[in-house]
């Protein structure tokens, strides 16, 4: 960005006061009450805690623990064996949690 240097520079105290009138400004915006959120999407979007979920239906296929894949004892997820860092069976530690 080109700058003119013929222009007349503010002082400190200037831009002190153009700062705090900012300052300001961007306070009452924030206390204004106004929300710009669609209200209809957030209630769409909103789950109530005990709820009654047992007309919903999965939307993501679940697929069996395969016979190359172990169950990590700490973090509880599946691998595939090539992440397999040590222990067996139900003692399979992940290379991420090793």
């Amino acid at each position: 960005m080109a700058t003119d240097y013929d222009t007349p520079r503010k002082t400190d105290e200037e831009l002190h006061e153009e700062s705090l009138e900012e300052l300001k400004a961007r306070r009452a915006d924030a206390q204004s009450g106004q929300v710009d959120i669609d209200e209809e999407d957030a209630a769409e979007n909103l789950e109530l805690p005990g709820a009654d979920l047992s007309g919903e239906e999965l939307t993501v296929r679940v697929v069996p623990k395969q016979t190359d894949e172990f169950t990590c004892s700490r973090c509880f997820l599946v691998h595939h064996s090539s992440q397999l860092a040590r222990g067996e069976g139900a003692k399979s530690v992940c290379k991420d949690c090793d």
